[in-house]
């Protein structure tokens, strides 16, 4: 199945880079780079102006070679648009059930947003196959620590305030993957060092979780 798939090379990459509010152009020169420096599973936000169109962008020019999300999906509108443009998986900063049913239609990952314990259960039960922890950074490690405890049949992503710094913390407290913004994908690295840093700062961080 389609999102097993997905699932699976999510928690073998580990890293999920986040693009948000860049141009077409930016996103393939940052999606680019972020293959190169060894991270192929990437978000492009849905507060980035033409979000579908830019992952349909990627899709077409990259192929097999990136997983594509769709994330900050707020609906299930937002939900359908992205996985008619080629998204592999959905990723939400809340919980919502009508998105998570809506990407089971289509057999994609849906990656629901949480931040307690009864969320994410109620994400399980609807059908979510992994959850994100969002904001990760605000609940810490030790908290994905103690909920893979009792609930260690749910797989988790942290999200939210994850860096260099803490992204292995994350992952050897439990989470399976993570989410790294502006420390690998952001558009003030492409801006400082052009399409080399930014395949810099993801080649280092990869270093560092394996």
């Amino acid at each position: 199945m389609k999102d097993l798939k997905i699932l699976q090379k999510m928690k073998q990459k580990k890293i999920c880079g986040i693009i948000r509010k860049v141009t077409a152009a930016e996103a393939q020169e940052i999606t680019g780079a972020l293959i190169n420096g060894g991270v192929s599973i990437i978000e492009v936000a849905f507060n980035t102006p033409n979000a579908a169109e830019i992952i349909a962008i990627l899709k077409r020019e990259y192929g097999d070679a990136v997983i594509i999300g769709a994330g900050t999906v707020l609906d299930t509108e937002t939900a359908r648009s992205a996985i008619l443009a080629g998204a592999d998986f959905i990723l939400s900063p809340t919980l919502h059930i009508d998105v998570i049913r809506m990407c089971q239609k289509y057999n994609v990952l849906a990656v629901p947003g949480v931040f307690t314990p009864s969320e994410i259960i109620q994400a399980w039960e609807a059908g979510a196959r992994i959850v994100k922890v969002f904001p990760a950074a605000t609940l810490t490690p030790t908290f994905i620590k103690q909920v893979k405890g009792p609930l260690d049949q749910i797989e988790i992503m942290a999200v939210g305030g994850i860096n260099e710094e803490n992204a292995a913390d994350f992952l050897h407290a439990g989470a399976c993957c993570v989410g790294v913004g502006s420390d690998i994908a952001g558009l003030n690295l492409l801006h400082q060092g052009g399409a080399s840093l930014v395949s810099k700062k993801a080649q280092q961080l990869v270093e560092r979780i394996m």
